[in-house]
């Protein structure tokens, strides 16, 4: 399983998860932030669980690329 988390209220809108994930992520044409797709919010955390394997790399690319360091990546 595939557990990816982002903080979205700190999120300043660079773009980088949305180039290199674009199954997971897309950019809010509200306030420009970062949307985790299919995630549950709790506390201002946004978390997706996923049983697709194949969406891991692209998605530790994003964390690796983010500037604020607002997304987390585990593999269980």
């Amino acid at each position: 399983m595939v557990v990816i988390t982002l903080q979205r209220a700190k999120c300043i809108g660079c773009n980088y998860c949305v180039e290199l994930a674009p199954g997971q992520f897309q950019m809010s044409k509200k306030d420009g932030k970062s949307v985790l797709l299919h995630s549950r919010e709790k506390k201002g955390f946004f978390t997706l669980k996923s049983m697709d394997e194949t969406i891991l790399e692209d998605n530790a690319k994003a964390q690796a690329a983010c500037p604020v360091k607002i997304i987390s990546v585990k593999q269980t």
